[in-house]
């Protein structure tokens, strides 16, 4: 720990992933972006690296409840007809994202596509925070559950890197707190994407494996190890 400006700044991993202060944020773990059938499937993308990062996701999340972490799983929404997006998401979605704009109705209210994947899901006392964007601030209550909690430390997994893992993480730094990205809980349908991805977050929050993070929570928690 460092003293800097008067305040007692976390720099050291013990005291990051603390989980008297950690939350577990795990992102969009849902079948339209990680299960076959769904729309990135559909899409053609390459979802070879899912199924090892949704394993490694659910380790950590089972770890994390047992050390007493707050679990906040993010579930990406999109209401029928239009009602929650706009042009300039939609241009987002079908072009940059590469998605056929007929088959635009991903994580859509209420369908299979937008339910979490079998390897992946909330338990009681868990908190699902519903989003609308890539970010799991904008929009939402993830802030003020955060606070209420006294979070510190924002621990992300989920999907998909340079997405919507990536804009949390940064939000959550904006937010003024603490962003842990676990780099083998995370995974999307471009390697390359994925290294970039990582290569601009290491230089401005902790990315680490999630043995790391575990091995604090064992030193709290014996029984885990």
């Amino acid at each position: 720990m460092l003293v800097i400006d008067g305040h007692e700044v976390f720099t050291e991993m013990h005291e990051l992933v603390d989980p008297a202060h950690t939350a577990v944020v795990v992102i969009d773990p849902q079948n339209d972006f990680c299960s076959e059938g769904g729309v990135f499937a559909r899409g053609g993308k390459d979802m070879s690296a899912f199924p090892a990062a949704i394993a490694a996701a659910a380790k950590l999340v089972d770890r994390a409840r047992a050390a007493g972490c707050k679990v906040i799983f993010i579930q990406n929404q999109k209401l029928p007809d239009g009602k929650s997006t706009s042009p300039g998401w939609l241009r987002f979605m079908a072009l940059h994202n590469k998605l056929d704009p007929n088959d635009a109705e991903m994580c859509l209210v209420g369908s299979w596509g937008a339910e979490f994947v079998p390897g992946l899901q909330p338990e009681p006392p868990d908190i699902i925070v519903q989003k609308w964007r890539s970010s799991a601030f904008v929009g939402t209550n993830l802030d003020m559950i955060l606070r209420v909690h006294r979070i510190r430390t924002v621990v992300c997994c989920g999907f998909v890197t340079q997405g919507c893992v990536e804009s949390t993480a940064r939000d959550a730094g904006f937010y003024d707190y603490y962003p842990v990205v676990v780099e083998d809980a995370i995974a999307t349908h471009d390697q390359k994407l994925h290294e970039a991805s990582l290569t601009v977050q290491r230089t401005r929050y902790d990315v680490v494996p999630s043995e790391v993070v575990l091995a604090e929570w064992e030193k709290k928690t014996p029984q885990l190890a």
